[in-house]
């Protein structure tokens, strides 16, 4: 199946390790631009070489207001267009609702709620007809994830936005969508897993509870995301997409 990503541009955040890089890979295979943003001028630039010629990597802080336009513009300058870009950030820190200070939330929301809503809104006022925003969120969308509180604080407010941002850009043919994963095997989720003490046992335990009974790949997000960022889902807006093996299925 031909998605339709011959030489298309896009933009992703938080693109230079995990989902947002695993998509960017898949998008660039399938002859896409990609421009990769992270907040490391090494680490984009490494993870820029690692996708070939077909790519460039910014430095670029989510919480800086000057960031969105920053990094469309980049988009322009080096690769002459823009198509999409794909909103991801990492992970806020863990934490229960007692223990998460006023400090945190402050600095996750800069992070992850407004600079998400900052660039997409910039993206929204520069792409034409066939354009397509793109947010990584998670399943805790849905359902909280413990000890997560702040992820389970600020990715429900940010679909709310997406959905109501996918209906004032609909009649100028704009598309916005989100991705929700689950158990992904990511650096992020071993990190998550070592907070526990036991992160084999951890581990074991979250994939018994996913009905496919297993942790998803990188590579299975990216391919979804890709699909949903292309021309192929041209018909496809407002909507969030479970990643999850069907663990939301149920609810």
């Amino acid at each position: 199946m031909d998605l339709g990503l011959e030489n298309r541009v896009y933009v992703l955040t938080g693109a230079t390790r995990g989902l947002g890089l695993a998509t960017a890979r898949e998008l660039v295979a399938d002859g896409a631009r990609v421009v990769v943003a992270g907040r490391d001028e090494d680490t984009a630039a490494a993870a820029a070489a690692g996708l070939g010629p077909n790519a460039v990597g910014v430095a670029a802080d989510n919480a800086d207001p000057e960031t969105a336009g920053h990094l469309l513009a980049t988009a322009r300058e080096r690769f002459g267009r823009l198509d999409g870009v794909l909103v991801s950030v990492g992970g806020p820190p863990p934490g229960s609702a007692a223990t998460t200070g006023d400090d945190q939330w402050r600095a996750s929301f800069e992070s992850v709620f407004l600079g998400a809503v900052r660039l997409a809104r910039t993206a929204a006022a520069e792409l034409g007809e066939g354009g397509v925003i793109g947010f990584v969120l998670s399943t805790s969308v849905y359902e909280p994830v413990a000890g997560l509180t702040v992820s389970n604080g600020l990715r429900p407010g940010l679909a709310g936005f997406a959905n109501s941002l996918a209906r004032e850009v609909a009649p100028r043919g704009i598309r916005v969508v989100g991705l929700l994963p689950g158990r992904i095997a990511t650096d992020r989720m071993r990190e998550l897993e070592a907070l526990s003490g036991d992160a084999e046992a951890a581990r074991e335990r979250h994939a018994a509870a996913i009905p496919m009974g297993r942790y998803g790949t990188p590579e299975e997000f990216g391919r979804a995301a890709a699909f949903l960022l292309s021309p192929a889902a041209s018909y496809i807006t407002g909507v969030m997409l479970p990643v999850d093996g069907g663990v939301l299925h149920g609810i």
